[in-house]
């Protein structure tokens, strides 16, 4: 006799079986096998009922048709989302870089000299101009062209900085030893840039 048929309750029931045979069926399923002929009964009848309830699951499982890939329940919308636009209906994108370690004064000398201008225009007095900021001001210019470029389908030609401003961060303070035993302060300031551009007028 097969183990498949040794685990198949027979026809008058488990209790039709003697304590030793249900002990024999409770060992090969990896159960308790202790108890009274009852307890060992109701054991093997409620674990027949969970070995039903599994076989109804799985074959729910395997009736439920399986989502093809790209079919329409897996499609999603690729079209572009609308801009965000300012009060005047221009379209406005933002880019920001916090807790730069950098002092908002020296970052505000950089922003003046690239605020109105037109991308191309600022990447160039960006990449030459000899401040330590203005590699982190031009990784945020690009960050703001891309995130034109994907988001909106805008091309970075017919962009311009409409706003560009620095706010200050918060400033980690460190103390440096000095003589008799003095202590001095010393500031080390970060910022917080933005950058906003928006479409050329007529392009």
């Amino acid at each position: 006799m097969s183990a498949a048929e040794q685990r198949t309750a027979p026809d008058e029931g488990w209790g039709s079986l003697t304590v030793d045979e249900l002990q024999e069926q409770l060992e090969s399923r990896g159960l308790k096998k202790s108890g009274n002929k009852d307890e060992l009964v109701s054991r093997l009848e409620d674990h027949d009922a969970e070995l039903e309830e599994t076989d109804a699951t799985v074959e729910e499982e395997k009736e439920k048709p399986a989502n093809r890939r790209g079919s329409p329940e897996t499609i999603t919308d690729t079209a572009p989302t609308a801009a965000p636009r300012g009060e005047d209906g221009s379209v406005i994108v933002a880019a920001r870089a916090r807790y730069v370690r950098s002092a908002p004064r020296k970052a505000r000398l950089v922003m003046n000299h690239i605020r109105g201008k037109r991308v191309e225009q600022a990447r160039a007095i960006l990449i030459h101009t000899p401040r330590s900021v203005s590699g982190d001001i031009l990784k945020l210019l690009d960050s703001a062209i891309a995130n034109a470029e994907a988001n909106y389908e805008l091309a970075a030609d017919e962009l311009e900085i409409q706003r560009a401003y620095v706010d200050e961060g918060p400033t980690i303070k460190r103390y440096r030893p000095r003589a008799l035993g003095r202590a001095t302060r010393i500031n080390k300031r970060t910022s917080h840039m933005t950058i906003e551009l928006t479409t050329i007028e007529g392009a």
